[in-house]
């Protein structure tokens, strides 16, 4: 059974940090491209970073200097390291992994973690 299961969201005051895990199962998780993606009430979901299998990482330019996406192949989790955190960063966190094959495309989502800042 594949499974994407988010952990680590929660409530935090402007300013502070909050790290994000995603923990994959039944996949071949260095296979696949992970990343986080976020929905705001209202609001249309929106990449926040992804890492490829072998670390290169690609950042939403409003949050590439406050997040960092890493990986650990070797326990199937992706993390969101989340610094500096402001009350628009409230949303629910979506943790995703993608893996292009020559037959088409996997796309894995997780159930998402909710994320509150407080101003």
């Amino acid at each position: 059974q594949v499974q994407l299961v988010e952990s680590g969201g929660g409530l935090v005051q402007a300013g502070g940090s909050l790290r994000l895990s995603c923990a994959a199962s039944g996949i071949t998780f260095s296979s696949y491209v992970m990343g986080w993606y976020r929905q705001a009430p209202g609001k249309q979901r929106e990449l926040v970073a992804t890492v490829t299998n072998v670390g290169y990482t690609k950042y939403s330019d409003s949050m590439k200097d406050r997040f960092t996406i890493s990986r650990d192949n070797a326990k199937n989790t992706v993390y969101l390291q989340m610094n500096s955190l402001k009350p628009e960063d409230t949303a629910v966190y979506y943790c995703n992994g993608v893996k292009t094959t020559a037959w088409g495309k996997d796309d894995v989502w997780g159930q998402g973690t909710q994320v509150t800042v407080s101003s």
